[in-house]
């Protein structure tokens, strides 16, 4: 049958919830007898260099390569993975040292020493690749190394999240015998030092993952194998799992099949939720003449009804956003909600009117038709209807797949469009600095120089990320004010899964990666 209990785990980000009876834990057995463990996913990799990849390719990446820092079960700071220890040398956490594991190696056997490492980083900002990883590597002066086991990372401006940037499958260690200083790779296989080794990998289709015999490192592997099968739709990957076909399903659940999971008709079968840090959220330009105004802005804050949006659309499988920086992280608020309060058409004519604004207002939404689930389309035609039916806008919905989507945006053609945000590292930092500036990973300009220049370097001063909730305060009420940005949601995650596995509950990092060496097959009930 169906269970649905509740089993929390002490995590900031990923708080999950176990639908296995009575939360109990089971003994494993033979991991090899029923074969691999498969595991259904819509979001397959762009790449398996991770000097190509800023997207959800780090999925496989955290299972096959290694970095010095990483998410332990039930950690929400980095801790060490091939590093045996890292810190900051400096009162101005400026300097990073870390040191690494003795006779670490590579799953060829090749040595992973200093020199791997600083190969690895170097490889990444001499690449530059388009919509790689580079860009993360702002603060970073240069890379030392001092004998074979250990590294040296000169910062060019204070920055206590540097060890989040580490701890992200972007700065995953290569085998410096087998990827070019110089070019990407694309031969479809991989050198790293993960807890798996990649057997074979079919583009868009599957991804057999085998125990690395030499790995060292902080995951505990609870199986021998795994096999990653990639799906173009929700639906497709739901029947694979009810008839048994694949174990266990992860990203990319529509909220209808989410409901249907867990209502009395699936048999043998559990779902695991856990409260997420995606976000999404609306991006207004200031090259559009409308959507420049404040008012037009504060306008259509004031009339969007997020909870609607959540159980309409995604029939509660997503939580309302106030706030840029999601709930569970240090430093989340609630200020759309304190400044504009519960929807209100009577607020938002005032705020027109005051601004001398009399007639409706036209808005050209933009969203995308491949990127973010299938009921996309149906949010943008709530959020359509929601500001028609105030009788102070006229909207006007368009729609591009992604590849184009990105090109439009980035040009500055959308007046106002939607987007998601996968946080890189679950820091409040990686939910403001990307988006402020005048070169920003929106492509529309927004400068504001109290975040940037005065708030964001103070709080990257602090090593201690408990210490930066003022900043943080501050410069989401900056947010707010502007209104240039409005948060929508927050995803949660969800893994379904026949019902003989467990560990579910302890697969998800707090970036929402699946560490798929916590998965095993129960023996007993």
């Amino acid at each position: 049958m169906f269970n649905r209990k509740r089993c929390l785990r002490p995590a900031v980000v990923i708080a999950s919830i176990s639908l296995v009876a009575g939360c109990s834990v089971f003994s494993d057995g033979d991991p090899d007898s029923a074969g691999p463990i498969v595991v259904g996913t819509t979001s397959a990799p762009s790449t398996l260099d991770p000097a190509a990849s800023w997207d959800g390719s780090w999925e496989l990446f955290r299972n096959i390569y290694q970095t010095l820092l990483a998410y332990p079960n039930g950690a929400t700071t980095p801790q060490p993975d091939a590093a045996s220890s890292c810190r900051f040398t400096d009162a101005s956490n400026r300097v990073y040292r870390c040191e690494l594991r003795p006779g670490m190696k590579f799953a060829d056997g090749h040595p992973l020493d200093a020199q791997a490492v600083k190969y690895s980083i170097d490889r990444i900002r001499n690449i530059n690749a388009p919509g790689g990883p580079a860009g993360l590597l702002g603060s970073l002066d240069r890379v030392q190394v001092a004998g074979d086991r250990d590294v040296v990372f000169q910062l060019n401006r204070s920055d206590a999240t540097f060890p989040f940037v580490l701890a992200t499958p972007a700065m995953s260690i290569v085998d410096p015998d087998d990827y070019s200083a110089h070019a990407l790779r694309n031969d479809g296989k991989v050198f790293g030092s993960g807890p798996y080794a990649l057997k074979s990998y079919q583009e868009g289709k599957q991804a057999e993952l085998v125990k690395n015999g030499n790995y060292q490192g902080y995951a505990e592997r609870r199986n021998d194998a795994v096999t990653i099968r990639y799906f173009q739709d929700s639906a497709t990957m739901v029947k694979a799992l009810r008839d048994s076909s694949i174990d266990v399903t992860y990203r990319g659940l529509a909220a209808d099949d989410i409901v249907a999971l867990q209502g009395k008709g699936s048999k043998d079968l559990q779902l695991v939720e856990g409260a997420g840090a995606d976000i999404n959220y609306l991006v207004f330009n200031p090259k559009d003449p409308w959507a420049a105004k404040q008012a037009v802005r504060k306008a259509v804050a004031q009339v969007v009804d997020r909870p609607a949006i959540a159980h309409t659309v995604y029939k509660d499988t997503v939580d309302p956003l106030y706030s840029m920086v999601p709930k569970g992280l240090t430093g989340h608020t609630t200020g759309f909600f304190d400044d504009f309060g519960d929807p209100s058409v009577t607020k938002a004519r005032k705020i027109l009117s005051e601004a001398g604004i009399t007639q409706k207002v036209p808005l050209t939404l933009w969203y995308t038709t491949d990127r973010y689930g299938s009921e996309t389309a149906e949010e943008f035609q709530e959020l359509k209807r929601q500001l028609d039916d105030s009788g102070l806008f006229t909207i006007t919905l368009k729609s591009r797949p992604w590849k184009t989507y990105v090109a439009g945006y980035q040009k500055g053609e959308y007046p106002v469009f939607g987007r998601g945000w996968s946080p890189d590292f679950p820091d409040a930092d990686n939910f403001i600095a990307p988006f402020v500036g005048q070169q920003n990973a929106l492509g529309t300009p927004y400068p504001t120089p109290e975040i940037t220049k005065v708030l964001l370097p103070e709080s990257r001063r602090e090593s201690d990320r408990a210490n930066v909730v003022k900043e943080f305060e501050q410069a989401q009420q900056i947010l707010v004010r502007d209104a240039r940005l409005l948060p929508l949601w927050q995803g949660k995650q969800y893994v379904a899964a026949s019902d003989d596995i467990s560990g579910g509950e302890r697969a998800l990092d707090p970036s929402s990666i699946m560490m798929m060496w916590e998965l095993s097959r129960k023996t007993s009930w």
